[in-house]
């Protein structure tokens, strides 16, 4: 089989390859609880807010085995049947059966074709079907639907084999065993005892060329897909160096959060980046955790300053003499990314 890069893409208009259908509001008082996922202008769960009752109302829309593309530019696959809120838009292919190896394929394609939308440059109905999208072909100039599907089935294939060994390599190792969160003493310290804080070096997208093919991941104001919003070309002086965590101070819905990041990367000034030579994945994804329990606390009227993200506090485990465990952090993450390794193939092994 055909590597990515070796294998001929085409770009496509979205409205040419794709029927597309948007959402409408309904009422609060029309929705009752019941077991058909709504999904929703949101970045989290699949954009899914709750599960409700069909409606009587006319604006009522419902989709089966589809791909949700929000106003702000959230793409998720959903292969079950769901009821679509206002500036939400779904696609599916015409006389195409999507399954989630072509779903999630599509999903990735099309989250690059639309990273760029934010509250003040939506993705409308109009704007939406005019959008490209970069897909590999076939002979016939065609989107190659099976190449999408083989790939990602072969994809899976690794990913079940990896996890296997990591699995066995952990269970074996016994990494993790016996740690609880209640075994250790807690302890507030500021972001600024525990990193040096740097602020992104690039003034926004606009400012980078777009380089999908070897370009470096660019940060922008999301949490999703681990912050990036696009890959660019490689600037040596915008460059943030990886295993550090991304603060990110601004941006509606996602100002608040961290991201670890083991790989080199540029990020918007929107960002501030922490630096602890101590750190590594499992230590950066248990202090995130951490650090995300803040987001409720700003909004546009009380943004995250670098001076107010200084002052912040973490509470963390702490040693006997007071000073962050940083070991009982990467025992415990490891032994919850075991845990989670077992869970991914029992749930894979039974679809």
């Amino acid at each position: 089989m055909k590597d990515l890069r070796e294998k001929a893409w085409g770009e496509f208009v979205i409205q040419d390859i794709f029927s597309i259908f948007t959402g409408a509001s309904i009422p609060q008082k029309e929705l009752t609880q019941g077991s058909t996922p709504r999904i929703t202008a949101s970045e989290h769960i699949n954009g899914v807010i709750g599960c409700f009752a069909k409606a009587a109302h006319k604006n009522y829309r419902e989709l089966t085995n589809f791909i949700s593309i929000s106003f702000l530019g959230g793409v998720f696959y959903h292969p079950y049947t769901a009821s679509l809120d206002m500036k939400i838009h779904a696609i599916r292919i015409p006389n195409i059966e999507l399954n989630r190896y072509i779903g999630l394929f599509l999903v990735a394609a099309l989250r690059r074709s639309v990273c760029y939308a934010t509250y003040g440059n939506q993705l409308s109905s109009s704007d939406l079907p005019k959008k490209k999208i970069l897909l590999p072909m076939d002979s016939f100039g065609n989107p190659d639907y099976g190449y999408m599907e083989s790939y990602m089935r072969l994809h899976e294939k690794k990913l079940l084999k990896m996890y296997a060994q990591i699995i066995d390599n952990k269970n074996n190792a016994n990494i993790g065993g016996g740690y609880s969160l209640n075994s250790r003493d807690w302890k507030e310290f500021k972001v600024s005892e525990l990193f040096k804080l740097e602020q992104g070096k690039a003034h926004g997208l606009n400012h980078l060329k777009i380089d999908d093919i070897v370009g470096i991941s660019y940060l922008g104001a999301t949490n999703v897909n681990n912050g990036v919003v696009a890959f660019v070309e490689y600037e040596e002086d915008k460059i943030q160096r990886g295993n550090s965590i991304a603060f990110i101070r601004n941006g509606e819905g996602s100002m608040g959060y961290a991201i670890y990041k083991s790989e080199n990367f540029i990020s918007s000034s929107d960002i501030s980046v922490g630096y602890n030579p101590k750190i590594n994945r499992y230590i950066g994804t248990f202090i995130t955790t951490i650090a995300d329990r803040v987001r409720g606390k700003y909004n546009f009227g009380y943004k995250r300053s670098g001076t107010r993200l200084s002052k912040e506090t973490l509470l963390l485990p702490v040693n006997k003499d007071g000073n962050p465990d940083y070991e009982f952090m990467e025992c415990y993450m490891k032994n919850i990314e075991s845990q989670q390794y077992k869970k991914y193939l029992k749930l894979i092994k039974m679809n």
